[in-house]
């Protein structure tokens, strides 16, 4: 056998970005900011179950697993306890089937299952995911992880539009109601309404994003009589963190926004405030000379086409109980 096998450390990323972007680079090309942020900076990232294996001639990694586990800050947000996750996996094209992919796979679900873990998610890990699930396209890796017992769930896309050289898209008007971009003195009113409104993984993000040197810039706020009463995440290449909806920006000419999530009070439904939003979410974006737009896993497809927006790429979720 020449290869080895050793535990996942911040070192080994550049290699794994090397590997990545042999393979997917035309569709989903990976830079070393996105895994230093989404693998070493994700409180989840279970070291002990992310490993890489070696080529040991060469010393390239030629196959990697990354796996993440929920945590005591998670379950707070009404996050189970006991789920695990899959982040990534890849083996060498030229390497596959000599073993090297069952074997990274089955050390990261040992060490999913001594950290606690009951059931296991192929990506869709929280905020810090790569990806939803697994790429439409990739029907051999679905075909093989079918095989080790990881049941298909649902689908979810990613749509886009693209905008005019220079679009005039207004700030729509709402019932008694206003949009504005938050800034920072906005925190502690966004990060209550969310507690209350969107308790959960919305409401972790949101947390996680003020730690991680968030500004407000990134979010469009509803407000009526003073109170907020919705909220639409928006980003661009000068957010602090590379968000879902713009990890794929360098697939574009010039700069990719991103839209979502979103989300109204339940009190306050009923006017179109949900459609609104996203608008004036489109409104800032364009300011900011934004000419493509990507709402990320979303299964609302029908309901972005009222705005022009079509399907771009398609996951399928898989998950497997312990």
């Amino acid at each position: 056998m020449n290869w080895i096998f050793e535990v996942m450390e911040e070192s080994h990323l550049s290699d794994i970005v090397a590997l990545w972007n042999k393979e997917l680079s035309d569709t989903f090309p990976m830079r070393l900011r996105l895994l230093e942020q989404n693998v070493v900076g994700d409180r989840l990232w279970l070291r002990e179950g992310s490993l890489v294996a070696i080529e040991q001639s060469s010393g390239r990694v030629i196959g990697f697993v990354i796996a993440k586990m929920a945590s005591h800050v998670t379950t707070r947000y009404g996050i189970r306890e006991d789920m695990g996750w899959i982040q990534a996996m890849m083996v060498d094209p030229q390497l596959r089937n000599k073993g090297i992919g069952s074997y990274l796979l089955h050390k990261a679900e040992e060490a999913l299952q001594s950290a606690g873990a009951q059931r296991i998610m192929l990506g869709n890990d929280l905020h810090g995911r790569l990806f939803p699930g697994i790429p439409d396209g990739l029907e051999d890796t679905k075909a093989w992880f079918e095989k080790r017992n990881y049941a298909f769930l649902e689908k979810s896309f990613d749509l886009l539009n693209a905008y005019e050289d220079e679009p005039n898209v207004a700030l729509p008007s709402v019932h008694e109601a206003t949009f504005r971009v938050a800034n920072r003195g906005d925190r502690e009113g966004l990060t209550a309404f969310m507690s209350r409104c969107f308790p959960g993984a919305w409401d972790y993000q949101h947390r996680d994003y003020w730690e991680r040197g968030g500004t407000g810039r990134e979010f469009v706020i509803l407000e009526k009589e003073g109170s907020i009463i919705g909220f639409c995440r928006m980003n661009d290449a000068q957010s602090p963190l590379l968000a879902q909806n713009i990890y794929w920006s360098p697939l574009f000419e010039g700069e990719l926004g991103g839209i979502g999530p979103l989300g109204i009070d339940e009190s306050f439904r009923g006017y179109k405030y949900g459609i609104s939003i996203v608008q004036a979410a489109i409104h800032y974006l364009l300011q900011r000379d934004v000419r493509h737009v990507v709402i990320d896993t979303t299964p609302y497809v029908e309901f972005y086409g009222k705005l022009g927006y079509q399907s771009w790429k398609c996951y399928a979720r898989y998950a497997k109980d312990l």
